[in-house]
């Protein structure tokens, strides 16, 4: 048996690690596609580009590890399947259970080291890219602008977006929109223009930027209280504005320097742990203040302290209160809120409903508002809940994966990279478009975020029952002759009633 155990545990392996170097290759290739904007054509070294890659390869993991292990457990059972060798393990009183034995404790092992990995070296990796893409932004200012959204230029105190780069080294700009920040960090100043232009030389610290056809705008500041209240701004037209930019601190940049900034890819499970906690006792610190706020803005809900002494008086003046209440009641029945508008005089009334509009808008405002922002924190909140479940999911990933390519291999008894690569594909996209959509739905609030982490995961769990249990029973992968019984015994019934 332990030759037997051998055996197919050398199978696997051998299945196992070409499997994840050629798909891993393959990602690197798509991961080199989606960046090739940002990285060719930058003048950035060949070793800055490697680091890049290098940081990069265990995010990829989480998409080519759970591929590998469904990809190489239908090869080597579907190998096994074909060359009649699993009919030589049953004949001998070897059922399927008993030959993925060794291949079991293998999986659990890699389940655990999956987990480790996703715990702290992606969270390592992710810390990398973030600190490397922000100091090739501030050697390579041209990388530092995103299409189609404001982007910040570090220590420039300014802010840019264009809608379009192009030319060599993405140097000419489209539609530009400029925030000039002053010393307090207030956007004091905007510019637009048409097109601009990017120039520098490797000789010189300043970098030109060229805005062609323009508007430009400003607030001026206004020390006295007078001043201020007449709101003074200064704006012209320009067909060429030339801002010149300091470059000298970012040619002095070290690739290799950290920040410590974080968000939830670069924690691991205790700092999830803790920062989840931190997060949802703040959010509902957050509402609780804002609720007692609305109340006290609209009076309404007005709570008052309870004193012991003072109960027996306050007992009396309810009773007072309550039938003086019931008198105007049955004298003066106010039944709509015209009849409380009716109570003003005319030139009141205008100033009564003025008023109650002025204060609804200003509610309706502040509500939308803090739901914006609240809206952003439980993103966050949800994002964390997410990160947390997603590095125990895939680690069950591959031991419920496992469970599917294995008695899947046994039971289409076809190895090679054919049949098996095409199969392993659909499952795997189905296994990632279904997690994808959940993770989505999870960040907007829209399914709980534990569900989103395990929806495709949960939905393979049955999957890997159901074929295990056919595999092991040795029955086809659906069986079509219970089908056509099924519609013989139907047909035969509608002949004898016609009869």
């Amino acid at each position: 048996m332990r030759i037997l155990d051998r055996y197919i545990l050398s199978r696997f392996l051998f299945n196992f690690f070409s499997s994840f170097v050629i798909l891993m290759f393959i990602f690197i290739f798509q991961t080199i596609w989606l960046f090739i904007d940002d990285l060719a054509g930058k003048g950035l070294d060949i070793v800055i580009i490697g680091k890049f890659l290098f940081y990069l390869m265990p995010n990829l993991t989480e998409k080519v590890l759970p591929l590998t292990v469904l990809l190489s457990s239908i090869l080597t059972f579907g190998t096994l399947a074909e060359n009649y060798e699993f009919a030589a393990m049953k004949a001998s009183g070897i059922s399927l259970q008993r030959s993925m034995l060794s291949l079991i404790i293998f999986i659990v092992f890699l389940g655990g080291v999956t987990f480790y990995f996703a715990n702290s070296v992606i969270p390592a990796s992710e810390q990398k890219i973030y600190n490397l893409r922000r100091n090739i932004a501030k050697v390579k200012p041209a990388v530092a602008i995103v299409e189609g959204v404001f982007s910040d230029f570090e220590g420039a105190d300014m802010n840019i977006k264009v809608d379009r780069k192009y030319g060599e080294n993405d140097r000419f700009l489209e539609n530009v929109t400029i925030h000039l920040k002053t010393k307090t960090k207030k956007n004091s100043t905007v510019i637009k223009a048409k097109t601009g232009e990017l120039k520098s030389s490797e000789s010189s610290d300043i970098l030109q930027l060229v805005l062609y056809d323009g508007h430009y705008y400003r607030d001026l500041e206004k020390s006295t209280t007078k001043g201020k209240n007449t709101y003074p701004f200064a704006n012209a037209d320009f067909d060429t504005y030339t801002m010149n930019i300091d470059l000298s601190e970012f040619n002095n940049v070290d690739m290799d320097e950290e920040r410590d900034i974080s968000t939830e890819k670069m924690k691991n499970v205790s700092r999830l742990t803790k920062d989840i906690d931190s997060l949802k006792h703040d959010n509902l610190r957050i509402v609780g203040a804002f609720a007692k706020n609305i109340q006290t803005r609209i009076g309404a809900f007005i709570e008052t302290k309870k004193d012991s002494l003072l109960i027996p008086e306050l007992a009396a003046q309810k009773a007072k209160l309550k039938k003086v209440e019931n008198d105007s009641i049955k004298s003066d029945t106010i039944l709509s809120r015209n009849d409380v508008i009716n109570l003003f005089q005319d030139w009141q009334k205008v100033q009564v409903i003025t008023a109650a509009k002025t204060n609804a808008s200003n509610l309706l405002t502040s509500i939308q508002g803090k739901k914006n922002e609240l809206d952003k924190r439980y993103e966050i909140y949800n994002r964390h809940i997410l990160a947390l479940h997603k590095k125990f999911a895939l680690a069950l990933s591959c031991v419920i994966l496992f469970f599917v390519g294995a008695p899947l291999g046994a039971i289409i008894r076809k190895g090679g990279i054919g049949l098996p690569m095409v199969i392993a594909i659909i499952l795997f996209l189905t296994y990632y478009f279904i997690g994808v959509f959940a993770e989505n739905y999870a960040k907007k609030n829209e399914i709980h975020p534990i569900v989103g982490a395990w929806l495709s995961t949960m939905i393979m769990l049955p999957l890997s029952i159901v074929l295990t249990k056919r595999a092991t029973a040795d029955r086809g992968l659906m069986n079509l002759d219970g089908v056509v019984e099924f519609f013989q015994k139907i047909f035969k019934k509608k002949e004898k009633v016609t009869t």
